[in-house]
C-alpha cells in the first residue's frame, strides 16, 4: 500500500508516533489497513456545505466498518451567490485552482491509499475533480446533495435563489413591493444543500455520474433525503475496495467518459460553467478536448430536460422523474453514449444502466427521444468573428425569439457599469449588451454575472436583449446570455475592439456570433488598441492574472517553462 511509506519498518517509528497522536489510530491493527483521505468541504458560510461537518461522520464510520482508516481534511469554499455582484466574485474561479493545489498537496504529502471526495457547490466540485485526476489516487465522489426548492406561503409559488435575483428587477420596475421581495428572499432557500436548480453545482455533481466517478443518485438525491445515507455507505465501502484494487481515476476515465459527460450536459441543459470546468478536468486527465468536438456534440444531441432556471422544475423533480441515469439510459437507447465506458463500481456504464431501474418515471420532466425539447442540445459552442476561439450559451434557457438576433452594441468595461445602465433604464429592446474585461485575466477572476442577467429578465427584457461577455454566468442565468468569449479583451480579442453602436449578430441555430464591422476598420482599431489593466487587490489575484489561460482552454494556470 502507498501508506506503507509512512507506517512500515523501524525507520518509520517517528511517523507512527505522530499518527498515534492524532487519535485516528485506534489500535495496532490499524497500521495494516488502507489509509483513506476524507476530503471534506465543510464551511459555515455556504448553505450547500454547512451540513457537511455532520454529514461526514457516518462516512468515516462506514470506512472503518469496511476495513479502512479515515483521515479527514478540509478545503476552502466560496459561495458564488454571496460573492456575486461585488469584488468578492473575482476570487471564486481562482479558488478552484487553490482547492486543486491544496488537495494535491495533502494527498501527495501524506501517502494516502485512496480518497473519498465530499464536495457540493460551485468551484469545489471541479477543484476536487482536477486534484483527483492530477494525483490519480483511487477515488470516489459523494456530494452533499441538492437543496429542496422553496414555496411562498402567500401563493404556493415554487421559488429558488434565482427568483430572488430576478425579483430585484421586478422591484425596480415597480411590479412587486418590498414586502413581496422580502417573502421571496425569506423562503427561496429553505435549507441546506446546493441551490435547487440545475445551476453549476448540481450540473457538476450530475456530470460526475456520467464520468463514472460517482454513484447513481449523486447529483439529484436531496441533501435531506434519507436515501443519501445509503449512497454515503455504498461510496465509503467502495473507496476501501478501490484502495485494495488500486483502481485509479485515470483507469476509469478516458475520452469516452468525457464524451458521455458532455452528451449528458447538453441533453439536460446544464450550466455553461460545466464547459469551463470539464475542459479543465480533461486537461488534468491528459485528454485534451477541442471545443469543435463539443460543438458537434451540442449540435447532434437532443435536449431532453429543462430544469430551473430553464423551467419551473427543480432537482427534486428531476430526481422523482428518474434522475441522471434516466437521462443517460434514454441517450443510450438512441445510441448517443459509449456504454463501454468504465465506472468506479468496476462495471461499465452500459452494465449499470441495464442492471438498475433507471427508466423515465415522468416524461414531462425528462422527455423521450421521440419528443425532445429540441433536436439540438441545451448548450452550444459558438464561433465567429467576435469569438474566434469560441463562446458558450445555454440555449435551453433562451427564448425562441432570441435564437437569431441582430442589434447595436452597448459596451461596458465592467459588470458594475453594465448593471448601473440596466438599473437606470438605459438598456432598450434590441440592444446587445457587451461586458468585457471580465475574463480570467481581465477581471481578473472571470466573475459570474447573475445580477445583470437576472435584472434584465426581471425588467421584462430577457426575450428582447442579448448579453455577450468574456466573463461567465451563474448556472442560474437564463436568456440570450453568451459567455466565455475567447480570446478575451485583456489579450486583445475582437471583443476589445467593439464600439458603442456596432452591429452584432448572433445565430444560436448555426452557432455563430459576429461583429459586423469591416476588416479595414477593425485593423485600424487594432493598431490603436491598448488593453485596459484593472487595479488588483491581493497578491494571489496578481499571480493568477499572470498565469491564467482564457476560457477556451478551461481557464487553467499555465505551467512554468
Amino acid at each position: 500500500m502507498r501508506s506503507d511509506r509512512i507506517k512500515k519498518g523501524a525507520d518509520r517509528a517517528p511517523h507512527r508516533s505522530l499518527l498515534r497522536a492524532t487519535g485516528v489510530i485506534k489500535r495496532e491493527s490499524d497500521f495494516e489497513k488502507p489509509f483513506i483521505a476524507v476530503v471534506n468541504s465543510y464551511v459555515d458560510i455556504v448553505p450547500g456545505h454547512a451540513h457537511l461537518r455532520e454529514f461526514v461522520e457516518s462516512i468515516k464510520a462506514y470506512i472503518r466498518e469496511a476495513g479502512g482508516v479515515p483521515f479527514e481534511f478540509n478545503t476552502i469554499g466560496v459561495d458564488d451567490g454571496i460573492a456575486m455582484g461585488h469584488e468578492g466574485m473575482k476570487w471564486s474561479l481562482p479558488s478552484r485552482e487553490l482547492i486543486a493545489d491544496s488537495v494535491e498537496t495533502m494527498l501527495r504529502a501524506h501517502a494516502f491509499d485512496a480518497a473519498i471526495f465530499i464536495p457540493n457547490c460551485d468551484k469545489i466540485v471541479p477543484g476536487m475533480l482536477m486534484a483527483a485526476l492530477r494525483v490519480n489516487l483511487p477515488s470516489i465522489f459523494v456530494s452533499g446533495g441538492p437543496m429542496r426548492a422553496g414555496v411562498l406561503p402567500s401563493s404556493g409559488r415554487v421559488v429558488d435563489l434565482v427568483s430572488v435575483f430576478e425579483a430585484l428587477g421586478e422591484l425596480k420596475k415597480g411590479e412587486i413591493s418590498e414586502a413581496e421581495l422580502k417573502e421571496i428572499e425569506t423562503y427561496a432557500c429553505p435549507g441546506c444543500g446546493s441551490c435547487s436548480g440545475l445551476f453549476t453545482a448540481n450540473s457538476m455533481n450530475s456530470l460526475l455520474e456520467a464520468l463514472g466517478l460517482a454513484l447513481p443518485g449523486n447529483g439529484t438525491i436531496l441533501a435531506e433525503d434519507p436515501r443519501r445515507e445509503a449512497l454515503k455507505k455504498q461510496a465509503a465501502y467502495r473507496v476501501v475496495e478501490l484502495a485494495l484494487e488500486d483502481l485509479k481515476p485515470r483507469d476509469v476515465i478516458d475520452l469516452r467518459s468525457f464524451e458521455n459527460a458532455f452528451r449528458l450536459d447538453v441533453a439536460m441543459g446544464g450550466s455553461t460553467n460545466t464547459v469551463l470546468h470539464t475542459l479543465a478536468a480533461a486537461q488534468e486527465a491528459g485528454i485534451p478536448f477541442p471545443l469543435e468536438r463539443l460543438d458537434e456534440i451540442g449540435r447532434t444531441t437532443p435536449n431532453l430536460a429543462k430544469i430551473a432556471p430553464s423551467s419551473n422544475y427543480h432537482m427534486e423533480d428531476l430526481d422523482r422523474a428518474g434522475g441522471i441515469y434516466a437521462i443517460l439510459k434514454e441517450l443510450a437507447r438512441g445510441g448517443y453514449l459509449h456504454p463501454d465506458a468504465h465506472t468506479v463500481l468496476g462495471k461499465t456504464l452500459g452494465e449499470l444502466l441495464q442492471e438498475g431501474d433507471f427508466g423515465i418515471k415522468d416524461d414531462r420532466v425528462i422527455r423521450r427521444l421521440e419528443a425532445p425539447y429540441s433536436e439540438q442540445g441545451g448548450l452550444r459552442i459558438l464561433f465567429g468573428s467576435l469569438a474566434p476561439e469560441g463562446a458558450v450559451v445555454k440555449t435551453a434557457g433562451v427564448d425562441p425569439k432570441m435564437l437569431r438576433h441582430r442589434g447595436p452594441a452597448r459596451v461596458f468595461n465592467s459588470e458594475e457599469a453594465a448593471q448601473s445602465a440596466i438599473n437606470n433604464g438605459e438598456i432598450f429592446p434590441g440592444d446587445v449588451v457587451v461586458i468585457r474585461y471580465e475574463g480570467p485575466r481581465g477581471g481578473p477572476g472571470m466573475r459570474e454575472m447573475l445580477a445583470p442577467t437576472s435584472a434584465l429578465v426581471g425588467m421584462g427584457l430577457g426575450d428582447k436583449v442579448a448579453l455577450i461577455t468574456d466573463g461567465r454566468f451563474s448556472g442560474g442565468t437564463r436568456g440570450a446570455a453568451i459567455g466565455h468569449v475567447s480570446p478575451e479583451a485583456a489579450e486583445g480579442g475582437p471583443i476589445a475592439l467593439v464600439k458603442e453602436g456596432d452591429l452584432i449578430e448572433i445565430d444560436l441555430v448555426e452557432g455563430r456570433v459576429d461583429l459586423l464591422v469591416g476588416e479595414a476598420e477593425l485593423a485600424r482599431r487594432r493598431a490603436e488598441f491598448k488593453p485596459l489593466k484593472k487595479p488588483v487587490e491581493g497578491a494571489w489575484l496578481k499571480r493568477y492574472r499572470a498565469l491564467v489561460t482564457n476560457a477556451s482552454k478551461g481557464a487553467v494556470l499555465k505551467e512554468p517553462d
